[in-house]
This record gives structure tokens, C-alpha cells and sequence, in this order.
């Protein structure tokens, strides 16, 4: 059996995740911004139990980290779920409405990682695991404040991964694609400025996902089911790419990127100092 924490159960991921965990006898603590979810507790009286988070503040997150381990006697694994979209070219996006998206988004991810391992490291075990976006791969127009958002915590999370390895803790990074979670519905933000000149290249991505919303090919239930499958490895991916437009837009990337440090490299090995 093993004891999760994940944040943002309230829908979506987050919530598939956890009741594919507890369907398999699982003990889920899960974090809402509401307290009582009594849908989620009588999935599995006993084994389900939800707790009042506030992404935004250190001590909301450390006294529901504390919690949890109350609850089920030490986590084995955190699932970094929660956060939420924003769309806006760069020049529409406010600062304060990047602030606050990195306030949950990133440091909000950061909060919980830092309350969990103290008692991971006592234990010499556990697992951390990011939900990324294939955005944190591949840039798109009109997501850029989003999409750095989960760059970085790409790196967090694959940083974070050498620092624990010698104590035995383990770290995943979930990207995925499109899915029918709400995330282009309640999830998604616009920025608040409205720029006409952006209207063909960076507002693409605003009617793109609210046009599509629930429309989406990725099935969270399957995508559940896949991080279980890859969690339960003998050896978990520290990279996990969900879904076949997640695959196409990070490889296309990648490529783009391989290229160009090969198309460069001659320009990029110039700069050494030439020994006399």
C-alpha cells in the first residue's frame, strides 16, 4: 500500500489520479482549496482525506504536509498537481498576473517539496513527482508566461532528482498534452490587457483551448492509469510525456533545438582562448 499527497483533487488529474490510487487500496491525502470534500472521503472511508491548502503560504503548506503524515503514517509520494493556465501574448501579461501564477504554479510546488523531504530523508525513501505540461517543453504563442512557468519546474524537478538520489528519493516529471479536465475551462486565465496587433499569432492559443475545451484527446483516467504504471517501475522516468500531441510537440522541439546547436556549434566552439 502505498500513502500519496496530492495537490489540487478538486478535479481533473489530480482527481483521477487519486481515485485510481485508492481504487487499488491506496491511502490518498489530498489537498482543495475547500476542506471538506465529502464525495472524495466516502471513496474510501478511512483512506480518503482532504485538506484545506493554500498554495500561496508557506505555513498552510508545511501544516498540511504534517498533517499527512499524521494521517497515514509517512508519504510515499507527493504529486505536485495543482496550479492553473494563463493566456496572454508577453506584452498583455501584467506582472502581477505572472507573480501570481508562479505563486502556485512554481513556488507553490516548491513549498510542498521543501515541507516533504525533511522526513523523506529521515526515511531514505520517497517519490516527487511534477505535473509539468508538454508547454515546459515546447513554446507556443500566447502561453509564454504559462509555459515558463512549467519550464520551470522542468528544472526544479530534474535538478531536484540529482540532489536526492544518494538518499533514495526518486523524482518524476509528468508533461502532458490536451486533456478534458477543465484545465481550458475554470483552469484557464486571460490576461487582462487586450493588444488587437496579437490578434493573429498570440490569441491563436486563447480560442484554440477554450474553443476545444472538452474536446480534448487525452482521457485523464487513462492518463492515471499510465502515471501508476510508470510510478510502480522498478526504474520511474524522471521524464514523462502524456499523450500523442505532447509526443509531437516536445520531439519537434527538441529536433528544432538539435539543430541548431549543430547548425551553430562551430560559431559556439569559437570563443575559447587560443594558448600561445
Amino acid at each position: 500500500m502505498t500513502n500519496w499527497l496530492i495537490t489540487g483533487i478538486g478535479g481533473g488529474l489530480g482527481r483521477a489520479l487519486a481515485e485510481a490510487a485508492l481504487a487499488r487500496g491506496d491511502t490518498v491525502v489530498g489537498t482543495s482549496r475547500r476542506a471538506a470534500d465529502e464525495a472524495f472521503t466516502a471513496l474510501a472511508p478511512g483512506r480518503a482525506h482532504v485538506l484545506g491548502l493554500d498554495m500561496s503560504d508557506e505555513v498552510s503548506a508545511r501544516e498540511a504536509v504534517a498533517r499527512a503524515e499524521d494521517l497515514t503514517g509517512g508519504i510515499d509520494r507527493l504529486v505536485n498537481n495543482a496550479g492553473y493556465g494563463l493566456v496572454g501574448a508577453i506584452e498583455e501579461v501584467s506582472i502581477a498576473e505572472a507573480q501570481a501564477l508562479f505563486e502556485v504554479n512554481v513556488f507553490g510546488a516548491m513549498r510542498m517539496i521543501q515541507a516533504v523531504l525533511p522526513a523523506m530523508r529521515a526515511r531514505r525513501a520517497g517519490h516527487i513527482v511534477n505535473i509539468t505540461s508538454v508547454s515546459g517543453h515546447a513554446p507556443w504563442a500566447g502561453t509564454g508566461v504559462y509555459g515558463a512557468s512549467k519550464y520551470a519546474l522542468e528544472c526544479l524537478g530534474q535538478t531536484l532528482a540529482q540532489e536526492v538520489a544518494p538518499m533514495n528519493i526518486r523524482v518524476t516529471n509528468v508533461a502532458p498534452g490536451g486533456m478534458r479536465t477543465g484545465f481550458a475551462a475554470a483552469g484557464l486565465r486571460i490576461a487582462q490587457k487586450d493588444i488587437a496587433e496579437y490578434d493573429e499569432v498570440a490569441h491563436f492559443a486563447r480560442r484554440s483551448l477554450t474553443e476545444n475545451a472538452g474536446k480534448e484527446k487525452g482521457d485523464p483516467r487513462r492518463a492515471a492509469a499510465a502515471i501508476l504504471t510508470a510510478l510502480d517501475a522498478p526504474e520511474p522516468p524522471l521524464n514523462l510525456l502524456l499523450g500523442e500531441d505532447a509526443l509531437h510537440y516536445a520531439m519537434d522541439q527538441h529536433a528544432f533545438v538539435a539543430a541548431q546547436i549543430r547548425q551553430w556549434e562551430a560559431l559556439s566552439l569559437s570563443i575559447a582562448f587560443e594558448e600561445e
